[in-house]
């Protein structure tokens, strides 16, 4: 059976970068069995209301500013899966989640930087889904939980995000570790390999350093979690595949489910 992942997409210089993370999710994508097609949860999709992608092929959104211009010519012609899309549509109305169709819209940053990385020839259909930062972590957890059984059919869910993710307090110039940031993720992974979820869906009142980690207005980089755990609430099992930092505090954390 599949996993899912959650899955760090920092800075999206990443995209142009061999360094050790970059280099950890290309040997990821060859250790992994090769899944029918990827579902991909992406924190650069924020919508009110949940959001199921049906399209043939997709555009390639460069949804930021101020970065070399080699990332600009960067195309990730990613194809689409129609039916995994009706499939997840008819999953979410059994659990009772409203959503819409999106026919339009490409995969931002958040989504093909990481799977650029796993399948750089674009060759694993995708269906991509919007996160909504705004609801619940338990009704998060529950629309990815709407899709365990998609790990059945060798479908890998995907939730990118990142676990700390401060823009307000990265320092560009800095690789070192700040302290609080190393706290947060630490009490994050005692959390998770427990399965914790009372205490995950409190994770803004009782983590250490949650509202540096965390801030309010950037949780959803984090949320994305939630339906990574969601997806793989028939097992379980938490495991931490990967850890590291850049610019003082931008988490590269990549965790297995299920």
């Amino acid at each position: 059976m599949m996993p899912s992942l959650f899955v760090a997409h920092g800075a999206p210089l990443l995209a142009i970068e061999d360094n050790e993370y970059t280099q950890f999710l290309t040997q990821l994508g060859r250790r992994l069995p090769r899944p029918k097609a990827v579902v991909v949860f992406s924190a650069h999709w924020v919508t009110g209301t949940q959001k199921v992608s049906e399209v043939n092929e997709y555009e390639t959104v460069h949804d930021f500013g101020g970065f070399p211009d080699a990332l600009y010519q960067i195309r990730y012609p990613a194809r689409g899966d129609r039916q995994l899309a009706r499939d997840i549509e008819s999953l979410l109305t059994e659990g009772g989640i409203p959503f819409e169709v999106e026919a339009d819209r490409g995969l931002d940053h958040g989504a093909w930087v990481v799977l650029r990385l796993l399948y750089p020839n674009a060759d694993v259909p995708v269906v991509a889904m919007s996160v909504n930062p705004r609801v619940s972590p338990a009704e998060q957890y529950k629309i990815g939980q709407s899709l365990a059984q998609l790990r059945q059919r060798d479908i890998l869910v995907i939730a990118s995000g990142g676990t700390v993710h401060n823009l307000w307090a990265v320092n560009w110039q800095e690789d070192g570790i700040d302290d609080w940031a190393l706290q947060f993720d630490q009490w994050l992974e005692h959390r998770l390999l427990q399965w914790d979820l009372t205490s995950l869906y409190r994770y803004d009142s009782v983590a250490p350093s949650a509202n540096l980690a965390v801030p309010p207005h950037g949780n959803e980089h984090f949320v994305p979690i939630f339906y990574a755990m969601g997806a793989a609430d028939d097992v379980r099992t938490a495991r931490l595949l990967h850890r590291s930092y850049r610019y003082g505090n931008l988490s590269h954390s990549v965790w297995q489910f299920g």
